[in-house]
Order: C-alpha cells, then structure tokens, then sequence
C-alpha cells in the first residue's frame, strides 16, 4: 500500500516525511524540478527520505504525467493520491477514478477546477456572484461589454494564481484583449466577468467527512492582480473573531461549499480556499473556491493561529489520519478559535539584480521569515502571485496590532531590498 503524491511546488512547505509519518504505507512522490530553483532548492538527490521520488522537467506534458503517474501508482501499489496544488486536482481526481480508490473523482472536483460551472452552481444556490459569460467570439465580448460596462476581468476557466488574468478598463483595452484572445478558431476556455469592487476576502479551512472541521476568514490588503507590477509590501490579515465579517464569511463558504458537492459526492475530505469580495456596499460577493489548501503563507498563518499547519491537516484528513490538535473540538462539535490572530506581508520578484536584500527579523513577534533570492543574482518578473522575493508571517493579540506590526515590517523590507535593472 502507498500514497502516490503529485508535487508541483517547492519541497521546504511541504515535509511530508513529518507530516506523515504514522502513514501505513509507502511515500512515493513524482514531483516537478522546475518549481524548486525559483525558490532555492536544490534537486533532491535520492529519493528525499520517501520511499520513491521522481522528478520530471515539468507538469506542463499532462500525457507524460498521466503516464508516469499510472506506472508509480501500479508499481507500488497506490491505494491514495494527493495533490496540494490547484494544477493537478484534475488529475489527481482522475488517476482515482482509473484506479477505483477513495477520495474525489472528476465529477466531484470539476465544480471547483471549472469557474463557470462553479459560478453556475453558486448561482443556482442563491449566492452572489458577478455577471459573467464564456465568450466564443470577440462579437460576444462587445455584447456583454456593451450589457455590463467596465471595467470587466478576462481571465481562464481553470487558472489560477491570478496567471493571465487581465483586468480590462475601457472599450480599447477590451478590443486588443478581444483581438489577441479570439483572433484564431473559436473558443470556450476563457470566462469574462463583471469587476466587483472591494476588498477581497478569503477563508481557509478543512473539510472532514464532508462538513467543515475549521475555518477562518482574512482579508487581501492589495490587488492579487497587480502581482507583476506591485514593487511594495503586500498584507494579508486574518479578521478578530469578533469582527462583523467574520461569521458572515464563515456561512457564506458554508453555503458555497455546500453548493459545489455533488449529493452523495465522493469528496469528503480536503482543504479549501474561498475568495469572496466585500464590496463597498456590503455586499458579499464569492469570486472562487479551490478544493485545496490556500497558497502563499496561509498554511503557516493556520500554524500560528491554531497550533497546526494547514497543509498538514489537509493531507492527514484526505489519507483518514488523525488531525490530534482537532479531535477534541471534532468531537464536541464545537467550532476551533484560534489562539492569536496572524498575518503575511509579501513582496513579490521584480527583474533585475538584486543588490541587497532584508536582514533575518529579530522581532519575537516574526513567526517565520523567508528568503527567494540572492544578492548578486539576476531574477525574472513574478511568474503568478505566488512568486515571492521575500515573505513574513506574523502574530499579534488583535487584528489592529498584527497590521500595524506587518507594514512597519514591510516597510522595513522595502527599504531594505534593492534590484537593479539589467540590459
């Protein structure tokens, strides 16, 4: 028996050694090589302390994957299969469905991985949603342009890390998006919305025999779209448990969740991660879900707000493990508070050379601090908005004291980082 896990990201916020270490089975892990030199790691060599480690160029020749994915999960006999990132759900879903094992399948995710079946399904649930289309033509953009106004957002049905996501102010930048999108052969993968204003929120949690075991709300203090041209620091917070936000977010995602299951699905255990804007009228409004555990730092801002990382609970519920600092409030059915409240505050890569870089914080108050760069080196522009040069997470009593902690660290990052363009 083994656990066949599928990595597309970095090895240092995902130990799974650690993280599963009472797993009855074998650890076998295809992994992608080109996510670890953007953040600093070298090429495992051996097998990394798993029982079985391939690394492929890359994720991007699905075929390959599928294919060295089918043989590992044959050779060692897989029984489970985990993905933690939102580029391999799909085939994490079908490589169970082939293989007849437990977990969710490609019907029970495809509400999650595809955004317009998903806004469908929130829409039919009652939930606010923005207006949206999956345009065919550039004569259909114009029409739901000419219906809704500006500005719109243009953006793929299944992306994510907000890459190619394009916010479209005015009739102009419509046309030239329109031009390069449909200048070919018909299609039907991108979706086109109506821009809702506000401050974005998310909620992160787990889900454990299909209900929610823990969740909490924070709110982006920037643009996730603006992560190729945002040289400053970027704050995300969690909210007090006493803000007015917080239990209106926490049933929303409910209701979202709830929304997305299929009636006798097969997904009953995951992690999730909601986006949801608060407008200026406080309005609620979901943008998306994933089935997966929140990126960024938001595992190690779970870790200091409940004592666990996020990750790490999410992959244990999806193998039937124990979630030891969850049991006793599982079993009470009461609803985890956390212990202090948390934050991150990034910046991302911008080219050039990188003359200097933050020095370690000695602030009691830094949980973690990391470093994606060298002085000396010459980076590229941020890929996705999970491209970071430097990222902190923080903990406070309050919401207030946490911000005000994080941007005077910030603050301090950006005077201390300098990158010097290159020819």
């Amino acid at each position: 028996m083994s656990v066949l896990i599928l990595h597309r990201n970095p090895f240092e916020p995902f130990p799974f050694g650690r993280w599963l270490h009472d797993y009855p089975g074998e650890i076998v892990v295809l992994a992608s090589r080109d996510k670890l030199a953007p953040f600093g790691e070298e090429v495992p060599t051996g097998n990394h302390g798993f029982t079985h480690l391939e690394m492929l160029d890359d994720f991007e020749d699905e075929g390959l994957v599928r294919a060295r994915a089918l043989k590992l999960a044959d050779e060692f006999g897989a029984r489970h299969v985990v993905a933690n990132h939102e580029g391999d759900i799909i085939l994490a879903a079908w490589l169970r469905e082939c293989l007849g094992l437990d977990g969710a399948w490609t019907a029970d995710v495809q509400p999650f991985r595809d955004k317009a079946l998903m806004k469908e399904h929130l829409e039919q649930a009652g939930i606010d949603i923005a207006p949206y289309m999956v345009p065919q033509n550039i004569s259909e953009v114009l029409a739901f342009a000419e219906e809704h106004g500006f500005p719109l957002v243009l953006k793929d049905r299944a992306g994510y890390n907000a890459i190619g996501l394009r916010i479209l102010r005015d009739r102009d930048e419509l046309l030239r998006a329109a031009a390069e999108a449909f200048g070919g052969a018909p299609r039907d993968d991108l979706i086109l919305e109506s821009y809702v204003p506000g401050r974005m929120c998310h909620v992160d949690g787990i889900v454990r025999d299909g209900r929610t075991a823990v969740a909490w709300p924070s709110q982006y203090q920037y643009d996730l779209a603006s992560y190729g041209s945002d040289p400053g620091a970027r704050v995300d917070l969690t909210l007090d448990p006493d803000d007015p936000l917080t239990g209106r977010l926490l049933s929303l995602t409910n209701r979202a969740l709830a929304a997305l299951r299929l009636p006798d699905g097969r997904m009953q255990a995951h992690g999730f991660h909601a986006e949801i804007f608060h407008t200026p009228d406080d309005r609620l409004v979901v943008c998306e879900i994933a089935c997966r555990p929140g990126g960024a730092k938001v595992r190690e801002v779970f870790h200091t707000m409940f004592g666990f990382n996020l990750g790490e609970y999410a992959t244990r519920a999806s193998l039937g493990l124990p979630l030891p600092l969850l049991e006793p409030a599982l079993h009470d059915g009461a609803r985890p508070l956390p212990r202090s409240m948390s934050g991150q505050v990034l910046m991302m890569k911008r080219p050039g050379r990188i003359r200097s870089l933050p020095a370690v914080p000695a602030d009691p108050w830094v949980e973690r601090f990391w470093l994606y760069g060298q002085v000396g080196q010459v980076i590229p522009p941020a890929s996705g908005s999970s491209d970071f040069l430097t990222c902190a997470v923080a903990s406070a009593p309050t919401r207030a004291e946490c911000e005000r902690r994080l941007r005077e660290l910030g603050a301090r990052f950006e005077a201390q980082t300098e990158i010097a363009a290159t020819p």
